[in-house]
């Protein structure tokens, strides 16, 4: 058994947070993406710092708890195995150092979750592939079997959901044997987002309340996911990146 495969039997039996390997240098972020000068609004901005929580609470990884965001052709973008890009409607191409960017990050190993915050419409869903198509060219999109790891890295789940319900399965852009790209159309931010009142921000249709607990769980299993990917470091990155708690497999 290699140590992904045998990080993921502990996270199983949510003894995963006891592993030496999981230090708060290496902790999970949701850094928002920014791409074409686009910032995070709310109701959503409350998204990243619940969906890190729940990472901890539910499975005692560490991860930071506030909210991060970086840009598309910042050096920073390198730093960190995780980023997340969300939005409505459509984008501008991006730059030639934004693809730049972000196809470095890709080869390094990095995971990016594309969240569509208007999935009925798909006009963002639509436009990041045809950006991510530019990017990397010769990685088509591609169903994920319900047999991926992704759909059982902490809870085993039988199909995606966020604040609404959303396709059954979950779209990838599959590079070796790692899920790279994953793409949404159920606006799981507005599933995790919280008011400051603490309220929900957005309700969730049409399964309301345990909906949105299965919402919970796949976020929980991307975070999963991503801890364990296979992040290369070079010189330019610090040895706490994630290759160091994982193994090869898939």
């Amino acid at each position: 058994m290699g140590r992904r495969s045998a990080l993921l039997g502990l996270a199983g039996l949510g003894l995963a947070s006891h592993s030496p390997a999981f230090g708060q240098a290496g902790a999970f972020s949701v850094r928002i993406l920014l791409t074409g000068g686009k910032k995070l609004g709310t109701p959503r901005d409350s998204g990243p710092a619940r969906w890190a929580f729940e990472l901890v609470r539910r499975t005692s990884a560490p991860a930071r708890l506030g909210s991060a965001s970086v840009s598309a052709d910042d050096p920073k973008l390198l730093t960190e195995p995780f980023a997340l890009w969300t939005g409505a409607g459509e984008i501008p191409p991006l730059s030639r150092p934004e693809q730049r960017g972000l196809e470095r990050f890709l080869k390094l190993g990095g995971v990016l979750v594309v969240d569509d915050q208007d999935p009925q419409r798909g006009t963002f869903g639509l436009a990041a592939r045809r950006e991510l198509a530019r990017v990397l060219p010769a990685s088509p999109p591609v169903k994920l079997d319900a047999s991926h790891v992704l759909y059982k890295s902490y809870y085993i789940i039988d199909r995606p959901v966020g604040r609404v319900l959303g396709p059954k399965a979950l779209d990838a852009i599959v590079r070796g044997k790692s899920a790279q790209v994953v793409f949404l159309a159920h606006d799981l931010l507005g599933a995790l987002a919280r008011s400051r009142g603490g309220a929900w921000s957005l309700p969730v249709e049409p399964g309301g309340p345990r909906q949105r607990e299965y919402a919970v769980r796949l976020a929980v299993n991307i975070a999963m996911y991503s801890l364990c990917s296979d992040y290369k470091d070079d010189q330019v990155h610090a040895p706490f990146l994630m290759r160091r708690r994982a193994g090869r497999g898939p």
